[in-house]
């Protein structure tokens, strides 16, 4: 049903059945009882002699009969099935016909009942009681409604005053009534050994389940259930307001769809984020590309897929292939540590403001030193970041195409101290748990594979791919850098008892408003690249870094 949300059916305890109720008013406003079935003329004045006189506009309050009048002339129409009828008896004829011709023709409501209860003022309760019919699927239907009574202007004849409500109580201005499949059929999602993925096992994975429903539940052979439902128009959906389910006639038939989630992966990854607030994480294969992870602390957005968050010093493995490649940087030649650099009127600073004297590229990208980094911003084009992640890395093109939305990073082109910025991961850049994965996998694999949750070969989409690769001169430098990192470096104490051949990198975002830095940590070991985040966590070795290690131990 979407995100519908479906109502209980509403009925009076003991509803007044029209018959009764105006035995009662007979006796204290003299006149004659009206039924729905009796087939009475709206028109309760009898007969009138011919006058040459113009007739009188009535004014002043509604009586009693003018109110019950104008209420039995249109319910008897609209139980009758006369569409045109009941319009004419309210003050918007062309918005009723169209709605009360679609209550059978688009609702498929049938076998109309109404009974009416005592009126009170200008207003006349009423039950409705029928029967939803589609394709030979049928389910009784009963709520309430009511209806006000008015003096049209310029005749003052008693009318019905005409609103969506009157219809249906859900209904706004503008809705309408509709009965058919309840958009996209159901999924039921599959991990890559075939056990089912629900959120009674992974707390997390509700929006990735959406999204896979979203996008496969037509191809996955599965069959949309029978509902009647509201149909938002534009002003309801303007105020926020989703489609309504009314009433279920039957449910979908779920086709079922594989992933590449691994079940103890992830597992141990809900495990993880569930013990630190605000966190987030993915894991892929380093060699296909395949997700094996991605869970969230937070239930009601995949940060972990769709965030789009500044990634801090874990962007500098992307710029340290930059410098490399340029000629700008090596990792065992000395380069530039200083307290402080100024470039396009900001003075950058390092964490603490320490200062690596002699120092080299490798000592300073393990202890993530800033200023190493915008130094080089003055021999740099504006646009060679950007270059860099897109041709190398696959990021910022938006053209990933994994199997349910996802944000694929972003690296704008920037100038001055925005540009410098960026080379750290603040700036214009933005990334997910999910792009920095890549980014590790990348180093690890020396080519890019475009992560996916769905086979390809489910739907024949065309993966992204990356338009040329690293040097091996630069790969092996930067495998180097994050190698001496996970062991020596920033990232050492959360690698600690990560064996193999392994790499990682530390990061720490700030944040305007945000007392505490974002955390963010990514890593591979053998076949496996991860990443994770804590927003407002504090430095990424410490916050960060315990999850990713833990999934990268728990790949054994």
């Amino acid at each position: 049903m979407g995100n519908r949300r479906r109502v209980a059916e509403r009925r009076r305890t003991n509803p007044a059945v029209i018959g009764a109720v105006l035995a009662g008013v007979v006796g204290a406003a003299g006149f004659g009882a009206y039924a729905l079935f009796g087939g009475g003329s709206a028109d309760d004045s009898g007969s009138h002699a011919v006058s040459d006189e113009k007739p009188e506009v009535k004014t002043g309050p509604l009586t009693r009969a003018e109110v019950t009048g104008a209420a039995r002339a249109f319910l008897t129409a609209w139980q009758s099935g006369d569409a045109p009828r009941a319009a004419a008896a309210t003050d918007d004829t062309a918005a009723a016909r169209a709605l009360l011709t679609g209550y059978t023709k688009d609702a498929r409501i049938k076998d109309v009942t109404l009974t009416a209860g005592r009126p009170t003022g200008t207003r006349v309760p009423f039950s409705v009681k029928g029967t939803v019919s589609h394709k030979g699927t049928e389910k009784p239907l009963a709520y309430d409604g009511a209806l006000t009574v008015v003096r049209r202007i310029g005749d003052g004849k008693p009318l019905v005053d005409w609103h969506a409500a009157v219809l249906h109580p859900d209904l706004k201005d503008g809705d309408r009534l509709v009965t058919g499949e309840a958009g996209t059929p159901p999924v039921k999602a599959l991990d890559r050994d075939g056990g089912e993925l629900t959120t009674a096992k992974y707390a997390s994975i509700g929006p990735l389940l959406d999204g896979l429903r979203e996008k496969y539940g037509k191809e996955a052979g599965g069959r949309a259930g029978i509902e009647l439902r509201v149909v938002r128009g534009k002003a309801a959906k303007g105020k926020d307001l989703s489609d309504k389910t009314l009433l279920e006639l039957s449910e979908g038939t779920p086709g079922t769809l594989k992933t590449t989630l691994d079940p103890a992966l992830q597992a141990e990854a809900e495990r993880q984020v569930a013990r630190k607030a605000r966190s987030s994480v993915a894991v892929v294969r380093v060699s296909t590309g395949e997700i094996l992870a991605a869970a969230n602390a937070s239930r009601g957005f995949n940060t972990a897929l769709q965030g789009s968050l500044a990634p801090g010093s874990t962007m500098k493995v992307v710029t340290s292939s930059l410098l490399i490649e340029k000629g700008l940087a090596s990792a065992d030649k000395k380069h530039p540590c200083p307290k402080y650099f100024t470039y396009g009127n900001w003075k950058f600073q390092n964490d603490d403001k320490f200062e690596i004297k002699g120092g080299t590229f490798k000592a300073s990208f393990a202890r993530s030193c800033n200023t190493a980094f915008i130094s080089q911003a003055p021999k740099l084009k504006n646009d060679d970041l950007t270059r860099q992640a897109q041709q190398v890395f696959g990021l910022g093109l938006d053209n990933w195409a994994i199997g349910v939305p996802s944000f694929d990073g972003s690296v704008p082109v920037q100038s001055a101290a925005q540009m410098g910025a960026s080379l750290i991961g603040q700036g214009g850049v933005r990334m997910n748990p999910l792009n920095m994965a890549s980014v590790s996998a990348t180093v690890k694999a020396g080519t890019f594979h475009q992560p996916y949750l769905v086979s390809p070969d489910v739907d024949g989409r065309e993966l992204a791919t990356a338009s040329r690769r690293m040097s091996a001169r630069t790969l092996a430098q930067l495998r180097e850098l994050m190698s001496y990192t996970a062991r020596y470096g920033t990232a050492a104490e959360a690698m600690a008892g990560v064996g193999g051949d392994a790499g990682a990198k530390t990061g720490s975002a700030e944040v305007d408003g945000q007392k505490k830095p974002n955390g963010w940590f990514t890593a591979y070991r053998g076949d496996l690249a991860a990443a994770g985040v804590v927003q407002k966590g504090g430095h990424g070795g410490s916050t960060a870094g315990p999850i990713v290690a833990a999934l990268l131990k728990a790949g054994d």
